[in-house]
């Protein structure tokens, strides 16, 4: 069977992008109990109304509960599992056994995976999940493609799910303490104040010139950000996963906008469909990223702290939303501000994707012909030589 291409969803309409852009399911949060607590996340109607979207399309969704929970948790936790299972949701996420053991007792036909929060990092530990019913382990992100094969093989019954791009932690997976330590926000509970990017100090004592006083040690002028970890990246590894009994390739990103998930599921998307790999590497350069690491999925490594302060913003800049196609003229919600004359790029699913065409009527919604896109979010006409889909992104070279 071909292995599942999983993208995050942290509202209603970034699933919409995630499933247009090619996703095969989407992983989403409802309004608790999920470790993304500031995304927009989904209520009970919306996650009723997002799973009839995507079993419209051939899709899945799954809704994730991984956080660790406290005893108050569990009494709102039964009707919640009971109310997914009404909704018929694919699949449930969680972390914490005793949550699992709750969503087995009262929605025992609601599907089970094993959050990556879980920190599996064995064969055994599979295997005895696999023995209390859990259909399928998201792996940590610690563990190589050795590993996961030796898994595999170990418990071939078992579904395996691992992450394939985007953050890393620069903690175990499921055992981050310093968001609750520096500033009362638990990362297991969903409230991670992401502490591991924070620019850090450090400090030498001179007690050699009389004075005694501190002298900073820096990387170099930006500062010192020594927990700030890498982004992964395994596009060019895909088959030796799926080799290895991957059946699901996650992308992280509850968090990032919809151009950002458009673009990196596009580019996983057209991997898996045998496009050639230079175009999808290409792809991951045109959004904001820091610097890719395969992290630990090619065996030991000790290159895995990006040392740079921000991240690399892109080769390009996200423009507009397109709305639809109209008489020769798309009409596109402006997110960065175009002119008359400007080469724009379509980012696309369908045969239109990088396509270019260069701007040379604009007009705004009063219907004014102008030659200066700079009002953010108005509905611009613009002239196109391509049917272009809703859904579909326009981008500008940087």
């Amino acid at each position: 069977m071909k292995a599942e291409l999983l993208a995050p969803a942290g509202s209603y309409a970034k699933m919409r992008t995630a499933l247009h852009f090619g996703a095969d399911a989407v992983y989403v949060g409802g309004k608790q109990f999920s470790l993304r607590a500031f995304a927009d996340n989904f209520s009970v109607e919306e996650l009723r109304e997002a799973t009839a979207y995507a079993h419209g399309l051939g899709k899945k969704i799954y809704v994730t509960a991984n956080v660790f929970a406290r005893n108050a948790d569990f009494c709102v936790l039964e009707s919640y599992f009971k109310t997914l299972a009404s909704v018929g949701v694919d699949a449930v996420i969680i972390s914490d056994p005793g949550v699992v053991y709750l969503a087995k007792k009262v929605a025992p036909n609601l599907a089970i995976h094993l959050s990556t929060q879980a920190n599996t990092t064995n064969k055994y530990a599979v295997k005895f999940w696999f023995e209390q019913g859990v259909s399928r382990v998201i792996l940590a992100r610690e563990l190589s493609i050795k590993e996961i094969a030796e898994i595999h093989d170990f418990v071939p019954e078992m579904e395996l799910e691992t992450f394939v791009h985007g953050a890393m932690c620069i903690s175990y997976s499921g055992r981050c303490l310093l968001s609750d330590y520096l500033d009362g926000r638990s990362s297991n509970r969903g409230a991670c104040v992401q502490s591991c990017r924070w620019r850090y100090e450090v400090r030498a004592l001179n007690a050699t010139n009389g004075k005694s006083e501190w002298l900073p040690i820096e990387e170099d002028g930006r500062g010192t950000y020594i927990f700030n970890s890498k982004d992964l990246n395994m596009l060019a590894y895909l088959k030796e996963l799926e080799d290895a009994g991957v059946c699901s390739f996650k992308i992280e990103g509850r968090m990032k906008s919809g151009y950002y998930l458009a673009t990196v599921i596009n580019a996983y998307r057209r991997a898996l469909d045998g496009a050639e790999l230079s175009v999808s590497e290409k792809e991951l350069l045109a959004v904001a990223h820091r610097e890719y690491t395969q992290a630990y999925m090619l065996g030991k490594n000790v290159e895995t702290v990006n040392y740079e302060d921000s991240q690399s913003r892109g080769d390009y800049v996200y423009i507009a939303d397109v709305l639809g196609t109209e008489k020769g003229f798309i009409k596109a919600e402006m997110r960065n501000r175009f002119k008359q004359g400007d080469l724009l790029e379509v980012l696309s699913p369908d045969n239109n994707f990088a396509k270019t065409f260069v701007a040379d009527e604009i007009y705004n919604s009063k219907g004014e012909r102008t030659d200066d896109a700079k009002l953010v979010q108005e509905i611009y006409a613009i002239k196109c030589p391509y049917e272009l889909q809703k859904g579909d992104y326009l981008r500008r070279k940087v």
